[in-house]
């Protein structure tokens, strides 16, 4: 089983990632990353930023009437 800090040093070793992305690097539940994703980012380990470019070079195949919805995350900057 993955523990939050291992999510949190891949998000850190990729500069930015979503939540698919970590779920097939881990081989683990997507629910499951997603969960630990909010979880990092309500204790200020991690942040949601705008993933306006597609990080999983699916977006071809989508629909141009629809926005993507992919939340991607990086390291929470420290002020």
């Amino acid at each position: 089983m993955i523990s939050l800090l291992e999510i949190r040093d891949a998000v850190a070793l990729n500069g930015r990632t979503d939540a698919r992305t970590l779920s097939h690097q881990f081989s683990a539940p997507l629910p499951m990353v997603e969960a630990m994703l909010q979880q990092l980012v309500m204790m200020g380990k991690l942040e949601e930023v705008d993933a306006s470019s597609c990080l999983s070079g699916g977006c071809k195949q989508c629909p141009e009437t629809q926005k993507c919805d992919t939340k991607a995350y990086q390291l929470a900057v420290k002020s």
